[in-house]
C-alpha cells in the first residue's frame, strides 16, 4: 500500500551505490565552462592500458553533476581544433584537475568554435597577401639539394664553354700562324721563278 502512495520503502532508500570512481569528489570538483582542465584518461591497447592526458577548454557542460553528466573540451593541436567529450563518473577516467578558471557569461561556449576559424581565415588571407610560405624540413633538404645540383650543373657548363673556347682561339691561333707561313713560303716560290726567266 505504502508503494501506491509514493512513499519508498526503506529497502529501496537504504541502497548503496558501487563505483570505483570516487562520486563525491567528481560532484565538488565543479567543472564549469570556461574551465582549462587537464585529463587524464585510461587507454587500453594490446592488453596493456596508458594514461594519455587531455587539456584544453571546457565548452559545455550537461546534465550538472547528474549520473549520466558529460563535458566537452576542445584544444588545438597543431592547427587543428580537436574536441572530446567525456562522461563525468566514468571509470576510465583516471583524474581531472582544474588548471584555470575562467569568467565567462555563457553556459555554452560553442561560438569558439566559429571564432577560431575566423582566426584561422584570416591568418591565412594575411599570410596569401603577404606572400609567406613554410615548408616541411624534408622539401627544405629537397630544394637545397636541387639548388646545389643546379650550381654544379651550372658550373660544369661554364667550364665547357671556357674549355671549348680555349680550344678555339688555339686552333684560330694555329690557322693564322699557318697562313702567315704560307705567306712568307709563296713569295720567295714565285721570285725563283722569275730568275730562271731571265
Amino acid at each position: 500500500m505504502s508503494w501506491l502512495c509514493g512513499t519508498v520503502p526503506r529497502t529501496m532508500s537504504e541502497k548503496t551505490v558501487i563505483s570505483p570512481v570516487n562520486i563525491e569528489a567528481r560532484k565538488e570538483l565543479g567543472i564549469k565552462a570556461g574551465d582549462t582542465v587537464r585529463v587524464t584518461q585510461k587507454i587500453q591497447e594490446k592488453g596493456k592500458t596508458r594514461l594519455q592526458l587531455f587539456e584544453g577548454l571546457v565548452l559545455t557542460v550537461k546534465h550538472g553533476t547528474e549520473a549520466g553528466a558529460s563535458f566537452t573540451v576542445r584544444k588545438v593541436a597543431s592547427g587543428v581544433g580537436v574536441e572530446k567529450t567525456f562522461p563525468l563518473y566514468s571509470p576510465m577516467i583516471d583524474k581531472i584537475e582544474i588548471v584555470k578558471r575562467t569568467k565567462v557569461r555563457r553556459a555554452k561556449l560553442y561560438y569558439i568554435r566559429e571564432k577560431a576559424a575566423k582566426e584561422i581565415r584570416r591568418a591565412m588571407r594575411n599570410a596569401f597577401m603577404l606572400g609567406r610560405a613554410t615548408e616541411s624540413d624534408t622539401e627544405e633538404k629537397e630544394r637545397l639539394a636541387r639548388e646545389t645540383e643546379e650550381v654544379e650543373k651550372k658550373k660544369q657548363e661554364e667550364e665547357a664553354k671556357a674549355a671549348e673556347e680555349a680550344a678555339k682561339k688555339e686552333e684560330e691561333a694555329k690557322t693564322e700562324e699557318k697562313q702567315e707561313e704560307e705567306k712568307t713560303e709563296e713569295p720567295a716560290a714565285e721570285e725563283e721563278p722569275k730568275e730562271e726567266e731571265k
